[in-house]
């Protein structure tokens, strides 16, 4: 007799849930600021720092479709090892370049080795969090799917406020403790995943069999069968009646027994068959590969995908720096960090809230869950219109709360709604193709805002403001800085704010497409 599948609340399932938390509570840490420090120690150009940090994107985003191969068809095992191995040797490999710099320019060779630790870290942030979350949402029912999947992407969210707070109150301006922290704080936990992180069958739905499916009289003579059920439940007839009722009906020969007994396997077989079929409708379809770039569906996912904007830091540092004759660049970082830490917890609890948005939608009214992206939409364009019109950083973080929770949001339904559309078969391959978008999205985006504040920065007279080394998006710093306030970026957020009403238009055409479908 096999063995039952654990309750849906049990501890190995709830321990599989916390494990992958935690991992990918140790998946984001690629956007930790230790930048500016590293490049005044190394003595490392902008450029220099840029492709630094870029190796660590392009590593997070093109590593996607790879590592959800993998886990799709060999389970977590291999990419946890892998983000284990990856992560320690790129923090600690950093770490060590870093601990012994000499002050002066640093060799082809040393920065060849920094790019790669940190293409290293972002490979070992993709494959733990696709190890997470293939796990995880295989763990639970499909009626949990939208809060489950927050629950895991939250860590993400939370992962560079987790570890950057962590090091500043443990070890504070200690670049070198941060990236020790960085490395046994992410190694460590894909250890304790390769123990708790597995996939816990599910107990086998619940099937109600039709009676008359499950039993048809086979005609043998003149009478049907007569066949009774030998249990502690069948009543037990006195001896009168039990002569009658054989009496009235035919006993089959034996070779009609056998036939009957034939039958009845055929039949049982038949019931698993349709089991299985009914198990494979109950997963959904089965969209990947060549098939899924032909699928339009996939086309709008990854527009709405591309919402990916991100800068704040250089919004609250320009309205700072409007008419501030007394500028602190210490000043100017702290409400930097300030967006920062308000963009981290916001995208943290967006993650969890579209999700029980989401399982609500689908159980409570009956609706898809891809109605969400409407709601996901609207957040955006609320939020690049409440930017235009802060002119003053103290009230900045009203922007930056809706900023965070559209892009937790956005991230928490996708991997829910690519499931919806293409299937759990093939989740983190299918998954690894659509997380492209933001790659090229969010570059555009930045490069567009970029631009814009360096043309504003350029008209300022330099007498009147002298250059300030400052820090842009990302941590890198910049020659100059633009002292207009909102008239620095806000030609760049009209152009946002546009891009995220076709995004709320498009996702009002699928919901329409969706109930024209099912009405």
């Amino acid at each position: 007799m096999e063995p039952q599948p654990p309750a849906l609340f049990s501890a190995p399932r709830m321990l599989t849930l916390l494990g992958s938390i935690l991992v990918s509570l140790s998946s984001g840490t690629n956007y930790v600021p230790y930048a500016p420090q590293l490049g005044v120690r190394l003595s490392l150009s902008n450029t220099q720092l840029n492709v630094i940090g870029l190796a660590g994107n392009v590593g997070i985003y093109i590593s996607g479709p790879a590592w959800g191969r993998v886990v799709d068809s060999r389970g977590p095992r291999i990419p946890l090892i892998s983000a284990f191995t990856c992560f320690l040797i790129g923090y600690l490999g950093i770490r060590c370049i870093y601990d012994n710099a000499t002050g002066s320019a640093i060799s082809f060779l040393h920065l060849v080795v920094l790019i790669s630790c940190s293409f290293m870290t972002g490979l070992a942030g993709n494959a733990s969090l696709a190890a997470a979350v293939n796990t995880t949402v295989k763990s639970f029912p499909e009626t949990s799917r939208g809060i489950i999947t927050g629950l895991v992407l939250s860590g993400v969210g939370l992962s560079a406020f987790f570890f950057a707070t962590v090091a500043s109150i443990a070890f504070p301006g200690n670049i070198s403790a941060l990236l020790l922290v960085l490395g046994l704080g992410t190694a460590m936990p894909m250890l304790l995943g390769l123990v708790i992180v597995r996939q816990i069958p599910l107990p086998p739905p619940s099937i109600i069999i039709d009676r008359r499916e499950e039993y048809q009289p086979i005609p043998s003579g003149d009478a049907p069968l007569f066949t009774s059920g030998n249990n502690s439940r069948t009543s037990l007839l006195d001896h009168t009646e039990r002569v009658h009722e054989v009496s009235n009906h035919h006993v089959p020969e034996l070779s009609t027994a056998v036939e009957l007994a034939s039958d009845r396997i055929v039949s049982r077989r038949s019931s698993i068959r349709s089991m299985n079929r009914a198990k494979s409708v109950h997963d959904g379809p089965n969209v990947y590969g060549k098939q899924l770039w032909l699928t339009p569906d996939f086309y709008l996912i990854c527009i709405i995908m591309s919402l990916y904007i991100n800068n704040v830091g250089s919004i609250s540092q320009a309205l700072y720096a409007k008419g501030n004759q007394n500028y602190d660049e210490l000043e100017a970082s702290r409400w930097q960090a300030a967006q920062v830490s308000t963009l981290s917890v916001c995208n943290f609890a967006g993650r969890i809230l579209i999700g029980l948005i989401a399982d609500l939608i689908r159980i409570r009214l009956r609706l898809p869950r891809a109605y969400c992206l409407s709601i996901v939409s609207t957040l955006f364009v609320t939020s690049q219109l409440s930017a235009v019109s802060v002119n003053n950083v103290a009230h900045l973080w009203k922007a930056t709360a809706l900023l965070g929770l559209a892009q937790g949001s956005l991230f928490g339904i996708a991997p829910t709604i690519v499931i919806d559309w293409f299937g759990l078969s093939h989740l983190s391959e299918n998954w690894g193709f659509v997380s492209l978008s933001p790659l090229v999205g969010g570059n555009l985006f930045s490069l567009m805002f970029g631009r814009n504040l360096d043309s504003h920065a350029s008209n300022d007279d330099t007498e009147t403001h002298s250059p300030l080394s400052l820090t842009r998006r990302g941590g890198l710093p910049s020659d100059h800085q633009c002292f207009e306030g909102r008239n620095c970026y806000v030609s760049s957020l009209y152009v946002t704010a546009t891009a995220c009403l076709i995004a709320l238009g498009l996702s009002e055409a699928k919901r329409e497409v969706i109930w024209d479908a099912e009405g």
